[in-house]
């Protein structure tokens, strides 16, 4: 009897010990980092692509046309 009572006091302890550890576990990512992660990814991506459309839009592609206009212009 006493050899059973051990045994289940035993398996109790362990037990016990494995939901400390479970409880006390604090690593991992939370859902508000993740969502912070992203968000900040997605307006990190929003100033770049603004940035690269106003340096095509207003340098980059006036003088690629205008490159392209002297380049056909058999008359001059």
């Amino acid at each position: 009897m006493k050899r059973i009572m051990r045994r289940v006091s035993n398996e109790l302890m362990s037990k016990v010990v494995l939901a400390k550890a479970a409880i006390s576990n604090n690593k991992g990512e939370g859902y508000i980092d993740t969502a912070v992660k992203i968000l900040i990814a997605v307006v990190l991506g929003a100033l770049l692509l603004a940035g690269l459309y106003a340096l095509f839009g207003d340098v980059v592609m006036p003088t690629l046309e205008q490159r392209i206009r002297n380049m056909f212009n058999y008359a001059g």
